[in-house]
């Protein structure tokens, strides 16, 4: 593990995950990446006292269990956690969406590519959130 603060990526989808993590593996991000598949499992990992708190949440909005909004809500409201930036990594490209994440603190707003070259362009957005790369190698990653 590195000593950089990891990535939390709140996703259900396992092609969605894969997707993300070949892209911080092509942007050598020296962040741990760890995943977590709906919100309930994502604010165990946040309120877990032996776990670090990353420096950027990824978050899908519709999920099982506790969805994005509901989670986005939990997060901003709680005084240990609101500062973490978190970036919406949605398939909705719905207006209204949008605005209610914005509205509950979302940091960004990123709507999924279809394509693989356009994902990767959407996601390298988050570059300024990260650890400086790291020389050779992959970020860990940790599965909830």
């Amino acid at each position: 593990m590195s000593d950089s603060k990891p990535i939390l990526l709140v996703e259900d989808d396992y092609v969605d995950t894969m997707a993300v993590k070949r892209v911080l593996k092509e942007l050598n991000t020296a962040n741990d990446l760890v995943c977590a598949l709906n919100g309930e499992d994502a604010l165990t990992y946040l309120r877990g006292k032996d776990n670090k708190l990353p420096c950027l949440i990824l978050l899908d909005l519709n999920m099982p269990k506790m969805n994005g909004m509901e989670f986005l809500r939990v997060v901003k409201a709680d005084e240990t956690l609101k500062s973490i930036p978190i970036v919406v990594l949605t398939t909705s490209n719905d207006e209204q969406d949008m605005t209610r994440s914005f509205g509950l603190g979302a940091a960004a707003y990123i709507v999924k590519a279809f394509g693989y070259r356009d994902f990767r362009e959407r996601i390298r957005t988050i570059e300024t959130y990260l650890a400086p790369p790291q020389p050779v190698g992959e970020p860990e990653t940790a599965q909830l």
